[in-house]
């Protein structure tokens, strides 16, 4: 009788078997980090790449007590648990932390456009915008985006300069290798503005190769050079978070919410 007993249990959980391992959730793989590493004519590159219709471009500048956040580990505070997935500096800025150029955060023009003439990389017109408005991003350069009517106020918008790609082309004034070598950050629009790139290099490149790795190896017709030298980069999936020098503005890739994804 036991033994006719253990045998029904047995047909009886071998039964059932399969359904618990139908009613299994589904794994679903991974998400693939959105920052890698990038190889481009002998130099190395971290590219962090946002698509926009998951990921959402923030800027930030201040936080609530008026002052400027300044480094990415209290802008990571501040997210109140909200992960950033990859940040860096969103363009130059003075001692005071304060953006140079045109400053549009959460629809709020904080900054004006600087359209005077100067020395430094700024003023290497023409210079340029990047801005996301309606859920696409774009690279304008400054006087076409000046010139634009009506002028809808983007969503946020940064300035700096020089631009390193125009429609596909270099920038006419950058030459193919140049004698400077520093550090560089950038940003590049690609996919019809569905697609941010942005870049930083793990080492000193010239201006013309920082531009080609825009035009030639992300595929992008138009990208705005941002800063070079104090270029930083938070990106915990490579566990990197620069810290050495404080911040102004900062550009951030975060996944979109479940309510802005409607």
């Amino acid at each position: 009788m036991l033994r006719i007993l253990l045998l029904l249990a047995t047909l009886l959980q071998a039964a059932a078997w399969p359904a618990a391992v139908s009613a299994a959730p589904a794994q679903t793989p991974a998400e693939e980090p959105v920052c890698r590493k990038v190889s481009h004519e002998g130099a190395g590159y971290v590219v962090c790449t946002a698509d926009l219709r998951r990921h959402e471009i923030a800027l930030f500048w201040k936080g609530p007590d008026g002052e400027p956040y300044g480094n990415f580990r209290r802008l990571e505070a501040a997210q109140g648990g909200r992960p950033l997935l990859a940040a860096t500096n969103a363009g130059m800025y003075d001692r005071d932390l304060a953006p140079v150029g045109l400053y549009v955060e959460d629809g709020h023009e904080l900054k004006a456009a600087n359209t005077a003439s100067g020395h430094g990389n700024f003023h290497l017109k023409p210079n340029g915008i990047f801005l996301v408005e309606k859920g696409r991003a774009a690279v304008v350069e400054t006087g076409a985006f000046l010139r634009r009517r009506p002028k809808p106020r983007p969503d946020l918008a940064t300035q700096s300069g020089p631009m390193l790609v125009i429609d596909g082309k270099l920038h006419p004034k950058i030459s193919d290798e140049g004698p400077s070598r520093k550090v560089r950050n950038g940003v590049g629009v690609r996919d019809g503005g569905h697609t941010v790139l942005l870049a930083v290099s793990e080492e000193a490149v010239s201006f013309g190769a920082f531009a080609r790795l825009f035009r030639d190896a992300l595929g992008c017709p138009d990208a705005l050079f941002l800063d070079g030298s104090i270029s930083a980069l938070y990106a915990p999936a490579l566990g990197r978070s620069d810290g050495l020098l404080p911040l102004g503005p900062m550009i951030a890739i975060r996944q979109r919410s479940a309510r802005a994804a409607r």
